[in-house]
C-alpha cells in the first residue's frame, strides 16, 4: 500500500493521479497507524512552511514521519519540511536532512517556476534519467546543498533539486507534473 500524507498543504490529488496513471492504488491519510503500515509513504506539498509544520505537530505527525522505516518521498514543500530549518516564517522543521531552506535572492523572477534540467544527479531515484532531462519546479525557497544532496539544479544559484538520507528521499521539483521524466523518477521510488 502507498500512503500519501494528508496535511495542511495542497497538491495531494495530482500525486494520487500520477500514481494511478502508473497503475498503483494509494490512500490519502493523516492516520499514524496507516502511515506506519504503508509500504511507501509520499509527503507532497504546496504551501507555507510554518502552518504546515504546525499541522504536523498538532497531530504528532512530525514524530510519526521521523520514525518511518519504509521508503519516504518528500515533494516540494515536503522536501523543505524534511530539512532542519526554513527561513519561511522562521520555521523549525523535521531535521531529516542536514540543510537549511532559504528564500531565493531577488535578482531574477521568484518563484522559480517552470522547466529546468540538472547540474548533477546520483542515486536510485535517477536510474535512466539524464542531466539534460527537464523537470517542473514551482518554489520561492530552496534547500542549500549539503551532504544529503543527491541532485542539483541552478536557478539564481545552485540548490538541492533532490535529497536523500537513509530511507528518506525528496525532490524540490514536482515529479507528478514532470511528464515522462517525472513518471520515471516516481517509478524508481516505487521500485525501491
Amino acid at each position: 500500500m502507498i500512503a500519501i500524507l494528508k496535511y495542511n498543504a495542497g497538491n495531494i490529488k495530482s500525486v494520487q493521479n500520477a500514481l494511478t496513471r502508473l497503475g498503483y492504488e494509494s490512500i490519502i491519510t493523516d492516520n499514524p497507524v496507516e502511515l506506519m503500515n504503508a509500504d511507501k509513504v509520499i509527503f507532497p506539498g504546496v504551501g507555507e512552511a510554518s502552518s504546515a509544520m504546525r499541522y504536523l505537530k498538532e497531530r504528532e505527525l512530525d514524530k510519526t514521519i521521523i520514525s518511518l522505516k519504509q521508503p519516504v518521498l518528500g515533494i516540494c514543500l515536503g522536501l523543505q519540511l524534511m530539512c532542519r530549518y526554513s527561513g519561511e516564517n522562521d520555521t523549525e522543521c523535521l531535521g531529516i536532512f542536514d540543510s537549511d531552506v532559504r528564500l531565493f535572492p531577488p535578482v531574477d523572477k521568484i518563484p522559480h517556476m517552470g522547466w529546468n534540467n540538472f547540474l548533477t544527479i546520483k542515486g536510485d531515484l535517477f536510474k535512466g534519467v539524464a542531466l539534460e532531462d527537464d523537470v517542473y519546479y514551482v518554489h520561492s525557497y530552496y534547500a542549500e546543498i549539503s551532504s544529503c544532496t543527491s541532485a542539483t539544479c541552478d536557478y539564481i544559484l545552485p540548490f538541492s533539486a533532490s535529497m536523500k538520507s537513509e530511507n528518506f528521499y525528496a525532490t524540490q521539483f514536482h515529479p507528478e507534473k514532470s511528464a515522462g521524466v517525472g513518471e520515471k523518477i516516481l517509478q524508481n521510488f516505487l521500485n525501491l
